[in-house]
């Protein structure tokens, strides 16, 4: 079965270890993952400079680790990252910033991206969110 998986929360909510732990599983019983969505605060996930208390385990580390060894095409929301300071060397170059902080695996791009995976996927599941 294909899956779309949605995250729309940041990488400090449970709802986002969830999902990680559901990709994980999809993976194991040989699903097949079209497409990772990160939207809303789920955009905070991909980024590279998040610094996380030693005590507390490193969502964001761990999706990046994931999405790197599977080689998941993991999107994040474009509007949705640069209202929170995600962005890449590209958008980092336009709008005048230090450097992107976007990390390794991901691509920005537009909620069509989502609509394009969804026509291919037989499931979508979404995490976290208002």
């Amino acid at each position: 079965m294909r899956f779309v998986i949605s995250v729309l929360s940041s990488s400090t909510s449970p709802a986002t270890r969830r999902a990680l732990r559901f990709a994980q599983a999809l993976l194991a019983q040989k699903h097949e993952i079209v497409r990772v969505f990160f939207y809303q605060d789920g955009v905070l996930s991909a980024a590279n400079n998040l610094v996380v208390a030693q005590d507390q385990e490193d969502i964001a580390r761990q999706w990046q680790d994931f999405i790197r060894a599977y080689d998941i095409d993991a999107v994040v929301c474009i509007a949705a990252a640069l209202r929170r300071g995600v962005l890449d060397h590209v958008e980092a170059t336009r709008y005048q910033r230090q450097g992107g902080n976007l990390a390794e695996g991901y691509q920005l791009s537009g909620l069509g991206q989502l609509h394009d995976a969804l026509q291919r996927a037989d499931r979508h599941i979404s995490f976290g969110g208002a």
